[in-house]
């Protein structure tokens, strides 16, 4: 996909092809990777429409861990800055997107638990 300008990691629903073929109308390819001193924890989702399309009333969340060996593994997705959009619409507002570097050196946006 030649628009696909932006990575996103994700360790959660975002994974999910139910939830990628409702939120992007489309599977995104993507390749194995880690979110490196983080660790994951749950948070309960009460937004319909996201419950709707995940089908999980408790989705997975990180926070930075005090153990930087820590890893969080998960899927590095390229996509459009319209798909990045579609994401930042469909993550509930316990959730921010900030920019990270992976294990495998890149760097992609992932949401974290907002402070």
């Amino acid at each position: 996909m030649s628009e696909a300008s932006e990575r996103l990691f994700s360790y959660g629903t975002l994974q999910l092809p139910e939830v990628q073929r409702a939120t992007f109308g489309r599977l995104l390819d993507g390749a194995a990777d880690a979110l490196v001193g983080f660790k994951k924890e749950l948070v309960e989702i009460t937004d319909p429409d996201v419950l709707a399309k995940s089908g999980e009333r408790f989705h997975p969340i990180v926070v930075r861990s005090e153990y930087p060996a820590d890893r969080v593994p998960g899927t590095v997705f390229a996509i459009t800055p319209t798909e990045l959009a579609a994401a930042d619409s469909y993550e509930v507002s316990d959730y921010k997107r900030v920019d990270a570097e992976l294990a495998s050196g890149l760097r992609a946006w992932v949401y974290v638990k907002r402070s």
